[in-house]
């Protein structure tokens, strides 16, 4: 990927959190916008989101993305100087649900390696003390 594309990239990402900010603050309030990718020639692009509440509100908040996404890209390009101003698709991203389920596996294995430890230990008969030399 090009500088210029990772600039544009965080350039959008930074301008479309700013507008859901100030402009929709009501509805955008459980929203945050993870990550933006645009392809190089700047005719399509995915924004990721991250919604915080139950499936339910994920699911209304993304038809709700969705539905204003002419919007968004009108204000993005008043904002943003772009030969092409990208027509966005809106995803959910499950980065944030993967790590905490990850982390919670490394929990338990770490738990278990304690607990097989300890029983160890406890099974094992203590060694006698070292004589001390003469």
């Amino acid at each position: 990927m090009s500088t210029r594309t990772l600039r544009v990239n965080e350039l959008i990402q930074r301008e479309l959190s700013d507008i859901l900010r100030k402009q929709y603050k009501e509805e955008a309030v459980a929203i945050t916008i993870t990550g933006v990718q645009v392809s190089p020639d700047l005719h399509e692009g995915r924004v990721f989101i991250a919604v915080t509440g139950d499936d339910e509100l994920t699911a209304d908040r993304l038809r709700w993305l969705k539905h204003n996404s002419k919007d968004f890209r009108f204000e993005l390009g008043r904002r943003i100087v772009l030969k092409h101003m990208p027509a966005f698709i809106y995803l959910l991203d499950t980065s944030t649900a993967r790590g905490n389920r990850i982390l919670g596996v490394l929990d338990e294995i770490a738990q278990a390696d304690k607990a097989k430890a300890a029983a160890t230990e406890s099974s094992e008969p203590s060694a006698p003390a070292p004589k001390p030399q003469e």
